[in-house]
C-alpha cells in the first residue's frame, strides 16, 4: 500500500497540512514550557485538532522531537484518587510531566498531574490498563546527568500515583512553569436566551461584565443521558442562585448550548467527550468548585445532585 495515496485528494492533503501547522504550533508551546496535556485539551475544546490526532502528536514531539523520557507500565492496581498526588506533583515545578492513560473507552487520555481537576476528569486508572508516563527537566540539570537524573524521576513519579512517599530529589521544583488553564472564549453572541425552568432570573451586574477562559469537563458516565442533565441543570441552578450576577454559559464543539436537554437529545455526548463552559459576569466565585461538581453529574455519581423535592435549591456553593 502507497502511504502517500491519502495526500492524492485535495481533502486528504488539506487534512494532512492542517496537522502539520497544528504540530508546528503545539511545538512551539512546549518550547516556551507549556505542559502538552494542556495544550492538547485546549486544542481539542476550542476545535482546533481531533481526538485522533493525539496519539501521533505525543509520538512526534515528546518522543521524537523533545526526547522525553518515558515509562509504560500496566497498571498493578486501580489508581483513585486525585488530591494527594497533584499536591506532589505541583511542588515539582521543575518537572514537566505528561500522563498518558489508554483508557479502554475513549482511548489515549493526555493529563497534567499536577492540576488536580485534570486528573480527577480521568480517574480512576484501571488495574492493567495502560499507562505512560513522560518527563523532562525544565532547568538546572546538566546533559551528562540529565539520563539518570529522568530515570530516577520516572521512579519517583511512579510511586507517588500507587500512593507511596518519595522523597523529592535536588531539582525536583524551584521552577516557575507556564501554565494554560483554558482556552480564551471568542467573542460571545449578544442573544442570552438559555433554559430558565430551573434558573432564577439574574440580577444586573454589579460591575463590568466580563468572560472567563473555557473550562472542559470530561463525561465520565458511559453516556450524557437525562440523570447526567438533570444533575447539571441543578449544580447550575444552585451555583445561579449563590452568583445571580454571573451566567454560567455552555459549549459542545464549539457550538453555544442554550437548552441544556439537548445535550442528550442528540445521544452522541459519550464517554470522554468534552463538554465546555464559561462564565459571563462581573466577580468570578467558586469555579474550581463549579467544574468539580459539573465533572461529578457527568459521571456516574450524578445521582448525588438529584437529591431533595424537584424545585428545592441545593446548597452547595
Amino acid at each position: 500500500m502507497n502511504t502517500y495515496n491519502s495526500l492524492a485528494s485535495r481533502d486528504g492533503f488539506n487534512q494532512a497540512l492542517r496537522h502539520f501547522k497544528a504540530v508546528g504550533d503545539i511545538a512551539a508551546d512546549i518550547s516556551e514550557g507549556y505542559n502538552l496535556a494542556d495544550i492538547i485539551q485546549a486544542a481539542i475544546a476550542e476545535s482546533q485538532i481531533e481526538h485522533g490526532q493525539v496519539r501521533a502528536i505525543v509520538s512526534a514531539l515528546l518522543k521524537e522531537k523533545f526526547n522525553y523520557a518515558y515509562s509504560a507500565i500496566n497498571l498493578s492496581k486501580n489508581i483513585e484518587k486525585a488530591e494527594k498526588m497533584a499536591s506532589i506533583f505541583e511542588k515539582w515545578s521543575n518537572l514537566q510531566i505528561v500522563l498518558a492513560y489508554f483508557d479502554p473507552n475513549s482511548g489515549i487520555q493526555l493529563i497534567n498531574p499536577s492540576i488536580k481537576t485534570q486528573l480527577e476528569a480521568t480517574l480512576p486508572f484501571l488495574h492493567d490498563e495502560l499507562l505512560v508516563i513522560y518527563v523532562d527537566v525544565l532547568s538546572g540539570v546538566s546533559q551528562e546527568r540529565k539520563n539518570q537524573f529522568l530515570s530516577t524521576a520516572l521512579q519517583d513519579i511512579a510511586k507517588v500515583l500507587y500512593g507511596g512517599t518519595v522523597t523529592p530529589k535536588k531539582g525536583y521544583g524551584g521552577f516557575r512553569k507556564r501554565t494554560i488553564e483554558q482556552v480564551e472564549a471568542p467573542p460571545v453572541e449578544t442573544d442570552t436566551a438559555q433554559d430558565t425552568s430551573t434558573q432564577p432570573a439574574a440580577a444586573a451586574p454589579s460591575g463590568p461584565t466580563r468572560l472567563t477562559p473555557r473550562y472542559s469537563v470530561f463525561v465520565t458516565n458511559e453516556l450524557f443521558h437525562n440523570g447526567n442533565v438533570e444533575a447539571w441543570k441543578k449544580i447550575i441552578q444552585a451555583y445561579n442562585h449563590k452568583y445571580p450576577d454571573n451566567e454560567v454559559l455552555i459549549w459542545y464543539e464549539n457550538e453555544r448550548i442554550n437548552d441544556i436537554n439537548t445535550l442528550f437529545k442528540w445521544g452522541k455526548v459519550k464517554h470522554g467527550t468534552p463538554i465546555v463552559f464559561s462564565i459571563r459576569g462581573s466577580e468570578f466565585k467558586e469555579i474550581s468548585k463549579l467544574q468539580r461538581y459539573l465533572f461529578e453529574g457527568a459521571s456516574p455519581r450524578f445521582e448525588n445532585f438529584l437529591t431533595g423535592a424537584p424545585n428545592q435549591i441545593l446548597d452547595i456553593f
